[in-house]
């Protein structure tokens, strides 16, 4: 397994994990290989330090959990908000309506997004519709980069 530091054209920097050195350029010259940040498939490799075996015996490993950094954040932050937007209907100012006439089954079951009050969304809880806020539904009506 290789594990190499990647870029793309706007200097967002990520890791990939592969087979082999030959896997990574098959799979970049494919178009595999995207930046989580801002999905471009202009990948390049970033200098990183080999890691050896020198055929000493490694010490015990221990689980150990490290902080994402906020590239990391931010690539997961947007890579969340592509996929609600991939996976909902954009319904707008319409949002409660829609919510109540999917729940009373007057409307196919689908996910949806849009805008409400707090005190319509909080209406739509007590009658047992959930509705999750989303903070960065702004990042839904423009390209995710």
């Amino acid at each position: 397994m290789k594990v190499f530091n990647l870029h793309c054209e706007q200097g967002h920097a990520f890791e990939g994990w592969f087979a082999s050195a030959e896997a990574f350029d098959a799979q970049v010259a494919g178009g595999q290989v995207r930046c989580p940040v801002c999905d471009s498939t202009a990948i390049g490799k970033a200098l990183s330090a080999p890691r050896l075996n020198l055929g000493a015996e490694p010490p015990p490993q221990r689980q150990v959990a490290a902080m994402p950094t906020s590239d990391q954040m931010q690539a997961l932050f947007l890579k969340m908000a592509r996929e609600i937007a991939a996976s909902t209907e954009d319904v707008g100012e319409r949002f409660a309506e829609e919510a109540r006439r999917i729940h009373y089954r007057e409307a196919p079951e689908r996910g949806i997004r849009g805008l409400t009050s707090k005190q319509e969304a909080d209406a739509l809880e007590e009658e047992g519709i959930k509705v999750l806020p989303m903070p960065f539904a702004k990042l839904l009506k423009g390209p995710l980069q």
